[in-house]
């Protein structure tokens, strides 16, 4: 070999050692060691009862009435206002009465010039039908004389039925109440024109009080059908009464897509006045269940999964969990959580996709 390949060699030798000493220095510890992540967690807490609600709703009648004269006209008066108890046959609200008048004096005079027609009539009737016996008129002449007679009748009776119904116009331009009541709605003024039929005032009886509320569309199909609400006063929550559907709207608002729900209330107390603020719940049994949000859960195939923070609280496992097979009414878009979790165990319910097996981790501020 000659000297020029032996430098060579050697030359070679140096760099491999110079390279395998730095492969042996220990690498740095804070590029090899795991990020510890925070995460926010929620505590399980197992529940056996799921209460529906509560949504804000308000006390009305069953039954009301929106009152209006028959016979249009000005209004000249105004008796009861919004929240007046009324009685039946009470005055409500009145209507000028000059032209009905007119009508009526003038329905008066037709009456007694029909009258004094009718009689004029009947003797000339008489006088012919004499004549005609001695015959001293024609057969004519009486059928005439007969016939005239009828028609007289006839305007009588027109005549007296034109004073009745003047009598009656008369008599509605007051408006009365048709029952015992209590006025919950004004919708005419003093001086108004208004026209046949128009309404004035609505009468509620208060005697059958309902709370109508509007429940989200997605949760009116889940209300059992016997069903128990309880409702309360959002004024003084300690006063409650109970009570059951008695009719759930067939279609949604457009704008809210919510429903109408009408709830029969079972010997509410006097605190429950038409108009009173609600607040409407249900509370039922249901088997025991953990309610997590649903951002906690993991999709594993056919299997759910969450992530369970050890008992120092430093670490998580991954443990598969059985949900509830269907959602209940109240659980407030939450997955309920049948089988695989024990109470008081910390659940991870945010992140879940970054986390896995073991994974160091630090609790936030809001685990409680």
């Amino acid at each position: 070999m000659s000297a020029r390949a032996v430098l060579l060699l050697a030359a070679c030798a140096a760099v491999l050692g110079g390279c395998g000493g730095h492969g042996d220095e220990p690498k740095d510890p804070a590029a090899a060691a795991v990020p510890v992540r925070p995460v926010l967690t929620e505590v399980a807490v197992p529940t056996d009862s799921i209460t529906f609600g509560p949504f804000a709703g308000t006390i009305e009648p069953r039954y009301q009435s929106q009152l209006g004269f028959q016979i249009p006209g000005r209004m000249v008066a105004r008796d009861v206002t919004v929240g007046d108890i009324v009685k039946k046959g009470q005055r409500l609200a009145a209507l000028d009465t000059v032209v009905t008048r007119f009508d009526l004096t003038r329905a008066e005079a037709d009456l007694a010039d029909a009258r004094a027609q009718a009689e004029n009539a009947e003797a000339a009737e008489a006088r012919a039908r004499r004549l005609m016996a001695g015959n001293n008129v024609s057969q004519a002449t009486l059928d005439q004389a007969v016939a005239k007679r009828d028609t007289a009748r006839a305007r009588l009776d027109q005549a007296a039925a034109s004073l009745q119904k003047a009598r009656d116009q008369m008599g509605y331009t007051e408006l009365k109440a048709e029952f015992d009541g209590v006025v919950t709605q004004r919708l005419a003024e003093i001086g108004q024109v208004l026209s046949a039929g128009q309404g004035v005032v609505t009468v509620a009886r208060p005697e059958i009080r309902e709370a109508v509320v509007d429940i989200p569309e997605q949760y009116v199909g889940a209300l059992p059908a016997d069903g128990v609400f309880a409702v309360s006063l959002q004024s003084a929550p300690e006063l409650t009464a109970r009570g059951r559907v008695r009719e759930i709207a067939p279609l949604a608002e457009a704008g809210t897509r919510s429903r109408r729900i009408r709830i029969t209330l079972d010997d509410p107390g006097p605190a429950f006045r038409l108009g009173a603020t609600i607040d409407v719940s249900l509370s039922r049994q249901v088997p025991r269940r953990f309610l997590l949000p649903a951002a906690a859960l993991l999709d594993d195939g056919p299997r759910r999964a969450v992530w369970v923070v050890g008992a120092d609280g430093k670490s998580v496992t991954r443990r598969t969990v059985t949900p509830a097979s269907m959602p209940e009414a109240g659980e407030g878009g939450r997955v309920a959580i049948s089988d695989g979790l024990a109470p008081g165990e910390r659940i991870v319910v945010a992140g879940v996709h970054t986390l896995r097996e073991g994974q160091a981790v630090r609790l936030t501020d809001d685990a409680r």
